[in-house]
């Protein structure tokens, strides 16, 4: 039998909780759903309730890609351990109990532990891109943990990735800056639902190399009001370019790991 079920759901704004970690005995109900439980919201989009199990202390941040196996168990996807046949999505940000650090919907460091989370399968998703060239039609896994690659052509031993399309190589948006502060205001040229994202590096006139989005502060409304920086800028300026990379927007079509390439 199967039971429906539907929950609204913003990008960015991800009411789903990280559950765990899950100790026997400790009075934590773990899993709180069944495995492949299914929740869906809005563009199209679906999550599929999985277990994680950490043997080291891990970081997870949104676009972060994942497999898991039939029986739901999750796991950080590269190259050297995807399974082709396997199902895939990405980890689009959660909300969390106070107990864990990070958050509320930026980088989560969880303990060694098991742990029961919401993976996207479907509809519009931050995804954690290598490499994006213009044509955006090779999706496939690279030897870093979580990160998915979109390269001109495929790279050989890799696995290919189905059912997955990128939005651009890269996003622009104009924004406000002040001398010694992280904060980006007046921002222009940007959507809630196709980012920027959180993790997402950025480069523009007064952004100090190597900067990275560390938060997006959100209207009731969801329209995008702030966004934080890893570092604080060096110059002031006003309708100021800002480029973001490395985080894209993802069409996610139920995707799949579907060949040695």
């Amino acid at each position: 039998m199967s039971i429906a079920s539907i929950q609204s759901d913003r990008l960015g704004a991800n009411p789903f909780v990280v559950e765990g970690p899950i100790v026997s005995g400790s009075g934590i109900p773990g899993p709180n759903f069944a495995l492949g439980a299914i929740a869906g919201g809005d563009r199209e989009s679906e999550w599929v309730y999985c277990q994680l199990v950490l043997a080291s202390q891990t970081t997870l941040q949104p676009g972060q890609w994942f497999q898991w196996t039939r029986d739901y168990v999750a796991s950080l996807l590269t190259t050297a351990a995807a399974v082709v046949g396997q199902r895939c999505g990405v980890f689009s940000g959660a909300a969390q109990p106070p107990t864990l650090t990070g958050g509320p919907v930026g980088a989560i460091t969880l303990a060694a532990g098991t742990y029961y989370i919401w993976l996207q399968r479907n509809g519009q998703a931050p995804s954690q891109v290598a490499t994006a060239t213009a044509a955006l039609v090779v999706a496939e896994t690279t030897a870093t943990a979580g990160q998915a690659s979109a390269p001109a052509s495929a790279t050989a031993t890799t696995k290919a990735i189905a059912n997955v399309n990128f939005a651009a190589a890269n996003q622009t948006f104009t924004a406000t800056t002040v001398n010694g502060s992280s904060l980006l205001t007046s921002l222009s040229g940007l959507n809630a639902g196709s980012g920027p994202f959180i993790g997402a590096a950025v480069a523009g006139t007064g952004i100090p190399g190597g900067a990275t989005i560390s938060g997006i502060t959100y209207s009731p409304n969801g329209v995008i009001q702030s966004i934080t920086l890893s570092a604080s800028a060096t110059a002031n300026g006003t309708g100021i370019t800002i480029t973001a990379t490395g985080v894209l927007e993802a069409t996610l079509m139920r995707p799949f790991l579907s060949k040695v390439n």
